[in-house]
């Protein structure tokens, strides 16, 4: 799926970060349900940005909101080389840049896109950041999910832009119809040991004003518990707990309106 520290391949989810109208509340939410600390504070004209640590090692980021027009969300991003190049990419294949790419301190160079679907993502090149330092561990980063109305044109720009080769998840005479295609990195075996990410299909289930969206996953040891303690805590549950051959895994909104999922690997079939 991703590897912790160093370099991370082109197109591989490398970072993740939730824009919240209050960034104490964030931390209080998710250190508790997460076991997260928190870092210093970003310098003075670098936003009111925290990283999330996990054992001492990166896991996330919290941003305090600039303007309240903007989402409360989760952004997923993915690795880039070359910022100003992939983004030429994102251009060419259909989609649009939101933020144009930009020196984050030393951290590295951010940017963040629309794909022809409607769904927001980030664009990271590394500098002193490099990205995670923990994932797949409980309280970490472990997976993500577009979820789109748009199958085909969805599917050609993440071939364009990242050179995924792609498979459809669980029912292989499925093909290109798919309701779940799977990612894996250009060059590498499209199978579950290499997958990165997934496409899935916004169906009656999801509520008609339901843009699409990136949803990021964290494992959990205890998915049942990460729900009792998200409610607990102010949250609220959109789908699950339920069980699949990946983990049982839950859809949950923070006390504040971003929506993440939990998954409980050690479950899987």
């Amino acid at each position: 799926m991703v590897a912790a520290g160093g370099a991370f391949a082109e197109g591989t989810p490398c970072w993740t970060d939730a824009m919240l109208p209050d960034l104490e509340a964030g931390k209080r939410f998710y250190g508790e349900l997460f076991g997260w600390t928190f870092g210093d504070p970003a310098p003075p004209g670098q936003g009111s940005r925290t990283v999330a640590l996990l054992g001492g090692r990166r896991a996330a980021a919290l941003l305090r909101k600039p303007d309240g027009r903007l989402p409360t969300v989760w952004t997923v991003y993915f690795a880039a080389s070359d910022a100003a190049a992939t983004a030429g990419r994102v251009r060419a294949a259909g989609g649009q840049l939101v933020t144009e790419p930009e020196a984050v301190g030393r951290d590295g160079v951010a940017a963040t896109a629309v794909d022809p679907g409607g769904a927001v993502f980030g664009l990271w090149q590394p500098g002193e950041l490099a990205g995670f330092e923990a994932v797949r561990e409980p309280g970490s980063y472990v997976w993500t999910e577009v979820c789109t109305r748009e199958r085909e044109p969805v599917d050609a720009f993440y071939r364009e832009v990242f050179g995924y080769s792609m498979y459809p998840a669980g029912d292989e005479s499925a093909g290109e119809a798919a309701d779940v295609m799977v990612w894996a990195p250009r060059g590498e075996p499209a199978d579950d040991e290499h997958a990165v990410g997934s496409r899935t299909m916004i169906d009656e289930t999801y509520p008609v004003e339901m843009p699409a969206h990136f949803l990021v996953h964290f494992a959990v040891a205890d998915c049942d518990a990460a729900v009792r303690t998200t409610v607990r805590l102010g949250g609220r549950t959109v789908d699950g707990p339920q069980d699949t051959p990946f983990g049982r895994y839950a859809v949950l909104v923070d006390n504040q309106g971003a929506r993440f999922g939990v998954l409980d690997t050690s479950t899987a079939l």
